[in-house]
């Protein structure tokens, strides 16, 4: 089985706006529906942003319990593993933003804690119609949950909002943990 070596691993719940993120950022046209599951195979997409590119993976949706195998989840979480960063994409009208985003770190958990190593970045996506209150208030309940240094977006695939800031911060992300996988590598190497 191939596992996919991807830069960036889309994480988050069916209908978080994974598909529609990586329609727009990348020549990858998945299917993209209003329902849970849409998303039945990992879709890649590559983003080109400045002068470098991402390869990016679109994870179908995580469920609770998918570390156990309920919905599609461990035949996915295991793509997750070899992306370099892990984008959490939590839809902004999401009742609970922290529990949503501490419930899927608790499925990669489960299934593999090496998981939570791999370096964060977390969007707030669907903003386009939402008010600056309303962002503001499930940013602040995202910083409260999330990991201090782990950078926080929102943004609206839809109307390009905060899009091009996002893909920055990825791939800075992306070549500051592929030149620390080098430095190990090559400290490994001096060993033997």
């Amino acid at each position: 089985e191939l596992k996919l070596l991807a830069d960036v691993g889309l994480v988050g719940f069916p209908n978080a706006g994974k598909s529609t993120f990586l329609s727009v950022v990348s020549n990858a046209r998945p299917e993209i529906a209003d329902y849970a599951f849409t998303t039945l195979t990992p879709n890649l997409g590559v983003a080109d942003i400045d002068e470098t590119s991402l390869l990016i993976a679109d994870i179908p949706g995580l469920i609770e319990g998918a570390s156990e195998g309920k919905g599609l989840g461990d035949a996915f979480l295991r793509h997750v593993e070899r992306s370099a960063v892990l984008l959490h994409l939590i839809d902004a009208y999401s009742d609970d933003v922290a529990v949503a985003y501490t419930t899927i770190r608790e499925e990669l958990r489960r299934y593999n804690p090496a998981l939570l190593d791999h370096p964060e970045v977390v969007a707030l996506t669907k903003i386009e119609g939402l008010d600056h209150e309303i962002v503001a208030m499930q940013t602040a309940a995202l910083e409260a949950v999330v990991a201090d240094g782990v950078p926080i977006h929102a943004i609206s695939s839809a109307a390009h909002t905060g899009i091009t800031e996002l893909l920055r911060v990825l791939a800075q992300t992306v070549a500051h943990e592929r030149a620390a996988l080098r430095d190990l590598e090559e400290a490994d190497d001096a060993q033997d």
